[in-house]
């Protein structure tokens, strides 16, 4: 049973949605869109949902004119809901759109009806933060490679010059280099 609004002005020229159909019936989401008759000065939408056989109403105000449609959430799986539409102009809104009736699936239904290439929202969210985490892994690995990379580099300057034979000995000319039997030099600036 609907309940009617309360306090509500019905305006007499406007007409109520036509075409109200529901798609995306998810366990817990559905989309209903609609129709509304060429030139109705509308300013926007009431979506009333209710379950089957429970007077609570949850009422929707949609303000944007030009989608024709609303995503209805929170829903219960396997459970029936009957949905109307209104439009709203500034004079008051119209009657009530035909009821529109249907059943949420179970969850499990829902997942065995998914394509391949259909992707949830939830999905979504999950590879944001997959992505994330990757992008954290990346750039941990990039900073320890990096860290590696300049203590190999430091390491190698250290054994550069702790090297016995450094170019500094090799450009000297052997007959400037002192002896024990020479301490003074080489042979060639020996005091005879």
């Amino acid at each position: 049973m609907i309940l009617p609004l309360p306090l509500c002005l019905f305006a007499d020229s406007l007409s109520p949605p036509v075409n109200v159909t529901i798609r995306e019936v998810k366990a817990n989401s559905a989309v209903v869109s609609w129709d509304t008759p060429e030139g109705d000065p509308v300013i926007g939408f009431a979506i009333t949902q209710q379950k089957k056989d429970v007077r609570m109403l949850r009422f929707i105000q949609e303000v944007n004119t030009t989608t024709r449609s609303c995503a209805l959430w929170d829903l219960e799986e396997e459970t029936d809901y009957i949905v109307h539409v209104q439009s709203i102009s500034m004079s008051g809104t119209s009657p009530l759109s035909e009821p529109l009736r249907f059943r949420t699936p179970k969850e499990a239904e829902t997942q065995a009806s998914k394509s391949k290439d259909e992707v949830t929202m939830e999905e979504v969210g999950q590879t944001t933060q997959l992505r994330a985490g990757e992008l954290i892994i990346i750039v941990v690995v990039l900073i320890m490679w990096a860290g590696v990379i300049a203590l190999f580099c430091r390491q190698y300057d250290i054994i550069k010059d702790n090297e016995p034979n450094n170019n500094k000995d090799k450009a000297k000319n052997s007959s400037e280099c002192s002896t024990p039997e020479h301490p003074t030099g080489g042979l060639l600036r020996s005091k005879v």
